[in-house]
């Protein structure tokens, strides 16, 4: 059996283990979704949302990139922020980056990546904003793993820009949170980002309305 075939018969057994413990379990999926959290986190293939969050299909609406960006010219993730936030109302936005991300190590190291250049320039920046701090610890992986918390912490400033956010806000209250997932121990991390005190100092350049 081939991986691929793998897979398939995998699905098979994960529909009949579904249906063992509850008859409807397809049937209730179906009839639609209403998640409480937007989850915006990386690509990386070691870290899953719903797995380590404990949530089940239909929780948790999740978008992934590389190094868990919120671009303003990524139509991708705007068009998934104003679904998650304007039509399926979630209260809660978490941006959720980890530590060793391959993404971060890429964008601060000199070499030409071609298409992935202008994507990890966006981390670059992040590094630019915050180079006192980063260039005072010593250690390579600590610094990386600075730059990966304050990473998350510019990507939930991001959000915080966005006018769906912001009109969630007014609404009902919205919250944005940041978060770092420890490959080591899996444990996640609350870097207990202060969504009022970004979201009242930025509004002088940021709001919308």
């Amino acid at each position: 059996m081939n991986m691929i075939e793998k897979i398939f018969e995998n699905n098979k057994n994960w529909v009949a283990e579904k249906l063992s413990v509850d008859p409807d379990y397809f049937t209730n999926l179906s009839k639609g979704q209403h998640p409480e959290f937007l989850y915006i986190g990386c690509s990386d293939s070691r870290v899953t949302a719903e797995e380590m969050m404990g949530l089940h299909p239909g929780e948790v609406f999740i978008h992934r990139n590389i190094a868990n960006m919120v671009n303003s010219v990524d139509l991708s993730a705007a068009a998934v922020i104003n679904y998650a936030v304007v039509h399926l109302k979630v209260n809660h936005i978490i941006v959720c980056g980890h530590y060793h991300c391959g993404g971060v190590k890429a964008a601060m190291k000199p070499a030409d990546l071609g298409i992935l250049n202008p994507w990890l320039r966006n981390i670059r920046d992040v590094y630019r904003l915050h180079k006192e701090e980063l260039n005072k610890i010593e250690d390579e992986d600590a610094r990386y793993n600075r730059l990966i918390e304050l990473n998350v912490q510019e990507q939930c400033i991001n959000l915080i820009k966005t006018a769906a956010v912001q009109q969630a806000w007014k609404e009902r209250g919205i919250r944005v949170h940041g978060w770092v997932f420890d490959v080591h121990s899996g444990r996640i991390i609350d870097l207990k980002i202060d969504f009022r005190k970004i979201l009242e100092s930025i509004m002088e350049i940021y709001k919308l309305d």
